[in-house]
């Protein structure tokens, strides 16, 4: 039962980062749809660290290769979705209301997924003790 509170929990903060990220479109005084982007990176984020754990074994040790670039990718991917609204913003593109809402939008959603990846990842530790 705990599980799916907390599964409800993190849909419930995921929608409301969902909710900062369409606000920095939507508003009347913003009016633009490019910070909407970065929902782009949200989908591309846990894709490298997904498919390096499928093709890894555990027994390799710690410093495994496939999963140290893996982990570089997927930074230089989150990296990359708070630069785009600042670089927007700096460019004149958006407003920096909009960057700001945008930014904290990434922070709520990249907690929720690190959140959904930490709670699901716990759960193959409980199987493998």
């Amino acid at each position: 039962m705990a599980g799916i509170k907390g599964l409800v929990s993190l849909a419930f903060a995921g929608s409301i980062g969902m909710t900062f990220v369409i606000l920095a479109c939507a508003l009347p005084q913003y009016k633009y749809w490019w910070p909407f982007f970065v929902v782009l990176f949200y989908a591309l984020c846990p894709l490298p660290t997904m498919i390096a754990r499928r093709y890894t074994d555990s027994a390799g040790g710690t410093n495994n290769p496939c999963m140290e670039t893996a982990i570089f990718i997927t930074m230089g991917i989150l990296v990359s979705s708070f630069a785009l609204p600042i670089v927007l913003a700096r460019a004149l593109v958006i407003q920096w209301g909009a960057c700001y809402l945008t930014l904290v939008g990434n922070v709520i959603v990249y907690l929720t997924i690190l959140g959904f990846f930490t709670i699901f990842d716990m759960d193959d530790s409980d199987y493998a003790m």
